[in-house]
Parts: C-alpha cells; sequence; structure tokens
C-alpha cells in the first residue's frame, strides 16, 4: 500500500515581546525608514531572557498537534524534526527534549541544520520517512532565536532577525490527490560559498585554526548584497525545476510562500518565477526573518487570515546559509492553524 505524506496539522508560536523599528532606531543610530525600505519589516519579536528555541518549539508543536486533532502522547506521532541554527546547547540535539516536554514518549527526534532552508529541509525528510513506510505521523517544527547569535553592534543583521517557531504534522494517506499531499521537494547546496551566511567562532574549525580566536566570531555574520542575488537565483531556479518535474505551469500557482529574508528578494523572486506579487505571501513586515521558522509562521498567518482557500495550489521555496536552498509544492488542505 503506498503511503503519501499530507500535511494535517499546523501551528506557530511568537514570543510575547514586539520589538518595533523605533526602539531599535535608537539602539543602532538608524531610523524606521532605513529599515523599512531596504527590508520591509516594521516590527519583529525576541525571545526574553530565559527563553530558549526549545520553549519556541514546543508551543508551536503543541498548536500544530491540536490542529491535527491529536492529544499529546506515546504514539501520536512517529518522529520528531526540528530545523534550527539556533539549538539550545551545542550538544546535545533539542529536538529529543522537545519531543520529551511535548509527552510524546520515546519517538525517534532529531535536528536538521540547514539555516533558512532547514524547514523546507526537514519537511522533506519527514516525507521521506512516510513516504517509505518508516513513519504513520511526523511532527515538523522551525523554530529559532536569532536574538541570541546577533552582534549587538552590527545593525545590518540585528535589525532583520526575529525568533519564533512554526510546525506542521506530515500525516500518511492513500490518495497522491489528496489535498495537502507534499507533490515533490528540490533540494540544493554549494558549500563553496559558505562564508556568505556564517558564525565563524565555536565549533572544531575555530580551535583546528592557528589564526587568534576572534571574540565576535560567536555572532552571525551575512554578506547581504551577495546573499540577496544568491537568493534570488537559487530559489527561482528551484521553483521552476520542481513545477517542471510535477508538472505545474507557473501561472497555476495560486500562492508563493517563500522565505521571509527581505521583501525586496520576495518580490524579485516572485517577477523571476513571472508570478504576480500579489501571490507572495508576505508576513515579514511584522516578524522579520525568522529563519527556519520562516515558511510555516507564514502559512500559519495566511491560514488564520483566510487567505489560503481549500485546492490552492503552494509553492514553498527557500535559501538559507550553507548556502542551502529547497522548494516544495502541495494543494493546500483547509487547515485552521491553532
Amino acid at each position: 500500500m503506498a503511503h503519501f505524506p499530507a500535511l494535517v496539522g499546523l501551528g506557530s508560536y511568537l514570543p510575547p515581546r514586539r520589538v518595533t523599528n523605533e526602539e531599535l532606531a535608537t539602539a543602532f543610530d538608524t531610523s524606521d525608514e532605513w529599515i523599512t525600505t531596504r527590508t520591509g519589516i516594521r516590527s519583529r519579536h525576541w525571545a526574553s531572557p530565559g527563553m530558549a528555541t526549545s520553549d519556541l518549539a514546543i508551543e508551536a508543536g503543541h498548536r500544530a498537534l491540536k490542529s491535527a486533532n491529536l492529544p499529546p502522547g506515546p504514539g501520536a506521532v512517529d518522529a520528531v524534526v526540528l530545523a534550527t541554527t539556533t539549538p539550545d546547547h551545542p550538544c546535545p540535539a533539542t529536538a529529543p527534549q522537545v519531543a520529551s516536554r511535548l509527552g510524546l514518549g520515546a519517538t525517534a527526534a532529531y535536528d536538521i541544520a540547514a539555516v533558512c532552508s532547514g524547514f523546507v529541509y526537514a519537511l522533506a525528510t519527514a516525507s521521506a520517512q512516510i513516504t517509505a513506510g518508516q513513519a504513520r505521523r511526523v511532527l515538523v517544527i522551525g523554530a529559532e532565536t536569532y536574538s541570541t547569535i546577533l552582534n549587538p553592534a552590527d545593525r545590518t543583521t540585528s535589525v532583520i532577525f526575529g525568533d519564533g517557531a512554526g510546525a506542521v504534522v506530515l500525516s500518511a494517506v492513500p490518495d497522491a490527490d489528496a489535498p495537502g499531499v507534499v507533490l515533490g521537494v528540490d533540494l540544493g547546496s554549494d558549500g563553496s560559498r559558505q562564508d556568505l551566511i556564517t558564525i565563524p567562532g565555536g565549533g572544531s574549525r575555530e580551535r583546528a585554526s592557528t589564526a587568534e580566536h576572534d571574540p565576535n566570531g560567536r555572532y552571525f555574520t551575512m554578506q547581504g548584497k551577495k546573499v540577496f542575488a544568491e537568493a534570488v537565483t537559487r530559489m527561482g531556479d528551484s521553483a521552476a525545476a520542481l513545477l517542471d518535474r510535477i508538472g505545474w505551469p507557473v501561472e497555476s500557482v495560486d500562492h508563493l510562500v517563500g522565505h521571509q529574508a527581505n521583501v525586496r528578494i520576495l518580490k524579485a523572486l516572485a517577477q523571476r518565477l513571472g508570478l504576480p506579487q500579489e501571490r507572495a505571501v508576505v508576513n515579514i513586515d511584522r516578524v522579520g526573518n525568522t529563519s527556519a521558522a520562516s515558511i510555516p509562521v507564514a502559512l500559519a498567518d495566511a491560514a488564520t487570515a483566510g487567505t489560503l482557500a481549500t485546492g490552492s495550489r503552494l509553492l514553498l521555496t527557500a535559501f538559507g546559509g550553507g548556502l542551502t536552498w529547497g522548494s516544495a509544492a502541495l494543494t493546500w488542505p483547509g487547515l485552521t492553524a491553532a
């Protein structure tokens, strides 16, 4: 019997603390106009002291399970896949703690590290488990606390990123045409460009280096202009390749749910694909760039707003450090975000 992975649950969570451009303008000697013009961001949410990535992931995961009508408990899901660049600790992985605190028992649980592409990579991994018959249901979470890795002296990154978590439940269904089925994925990477998005310190490479230790090495760095060009090209090519593979004409895509990195990137991506810009789901103005959480948070926002009609064709695409990129396609199952 064939097994097809379908979305049956959706949830998201943002930490209570809302940080406006006006608040950051004073701290970084900038202005609301400068931030908004370059990024499209007006506010973002940051975790309060003592709040970790697992705390956000657990709340989003709980909401996704509720949306799927699955009471948390052993057997609710067969695996938990957590995409994050900001784990609670370098070791161990954060996903087992999330599974335990959700009361899911001794289920398989592991982290995926693909930066802003993490959710698409996690979705692809979970889909493969279901297709192979290794799992019936999988909880997929993207969660980040980027505020903990931002350089307080670097306004170019500190004004962009927000914290948050989004989650979906994938479940095996027998019909490939059922709403919510993940119809295909496309993944790629280019490690030769790893320097464009990186945290240089804290790993085995820093220990092995003969260079003097840099106290700022633990902070996130990004070469913005080069990343912009790479993001539009890689996401555009990946999305186009996936559409061709599954036989969807570009014009048949109802909603483009791209990684919320920069509103100008989203507009340029829609233009590159030949889609009207109004088909791009945009929530970066309210949440900032939440990295691996951005696509599920955007899905939850769009579902809550009633933007996504049952049966709509959705194209998900993301780009992140590594470099990594990926796309996925599905028809919307009419979920309500919890």
